[in-house]
């Protein structure tokens, strides 16, 4: 099922990966032209009385400073402004009875999240943010770091805390591909089962991080095609960590790569059918794997 791959395209994509969590949204995670929202000045505080906006669901993609950028299980990306208004629970208990306020700094890549909306003149303001509490607890272990010093997730939470400062001395262990049909992101039922086999796979790993790239044919324009292979990148994360229990900060940003970087022709129906596909690598740091 898995093979080991040094492509020159997932090289390429970890370099691209080395940009600091303070950067710019669009740095890590690139926006559907359709889906961008600009948020101007500083979101108010008080937002009783405004209009209610959509209710998003998804994991967090991007932070950067009072913004954070949601990707849907769609695959499109929505940036939504924080304010101190901005209500931040965790549910606790049967049908999220006795829920806790959490502190923004809780909310960090790749956790998913229930976000309700009000609508601001600068694009869209969180009114109410759910977390699940089985993921506040993987968030509050990454925020307090080697203080918990939790056993063997201690150096993949170090690792994540420094930002990925080395990716570019990762080694690939190995990768994955699942497949989709034309102009769809839907997993197939042999999908399903090839991704919780990867996440079981690289469980097995110590310090084990997941890469998630979404590729397509070359059916269709660029623009089309970046925003399907973010699609299906997005809807492969949320796959692998709703059903197979994959923890969020164990996952590295998806990708979509488009039309680049494809493992056959796309001159022929067979090869544009290997084209059409999410890579899962594997990643483990040279200076953690081993240990």
């Amino acid at each position: 099922m898995s093979v080991i791959s040094k492509r020159p395209g997932i090289l390429f994509l970890l370099a691209m990966l080395t940009v600091p969590a303070s950067g710019s949204l669009s740095a890590q995670q690139p926006d559907p032209p359709e889906a961008d929202i600009n948020v101007y000045g500083s979101p108010p505080a008080d937002l009783s009385g405004m209009t209610e906006g959509p209710e998003i669901e998804g994991f967090i993609s991007a932070r950067s400073g009072d913004k954070m950028q949601v990707m849907s299980t769609d695959g499109v990306s929505t940036v939504i402004a924080i304010s101190d208004g901005t209500e931040i629970r965790a549910s606790k208990g049967l049908l999220g009875l006795n829920r806790s306020k959490l502190a923004a700094d809780s909310l960090l890549n790749g956790l998913p999240v229930s976000v309700k909306t009000v609508q601001w003149v600068g694009g869209l303001v969180a009114s109410q943010i759910k977390l699940r509490n089985n993921d506040l607890k993987t968030a509050t272990m990454i925020r307090s770091g080697t203080a918990q010093r939790f056993d063997e997730q201690a150096a993949a939470t170090e690792a994540l805390r420094g930002r990925m400062g080395d990716i570019d001395k990762y080694n690939i262990k190995g990768t994955t591909n699942v497949f989709f049909d034309t102009g769809k992101w839907k997993l197939s039922a042999q999908a399903q089962e090839d991704l919780c086999a990867v996440a079981t796979e690289a469980e097995a790993m110590d310090n084990a991080l997941l890469l998630v790239v979404g590729y397509t044919d070359s059916v269709g324009d660029q623009e089309y095609n970046q925003i399907l292979s973010e699609r299906r990148a997005g809807r492969v994360v949320n796959y692998i960590q709703q059903e197979c229990r994959w923890k969020p900060y164990r996952m590295l940003t998806p990708t979509g790569m488009a039309e680049a970087d494809p493992l056959a022709g796309n001159d022929t129906a067979e090869g544009k059918a290997q084209n059409r596909r999410v890579s899962v690598n594997i990643l483990v740091s040279k200076g953690l794997d081993g240990l």
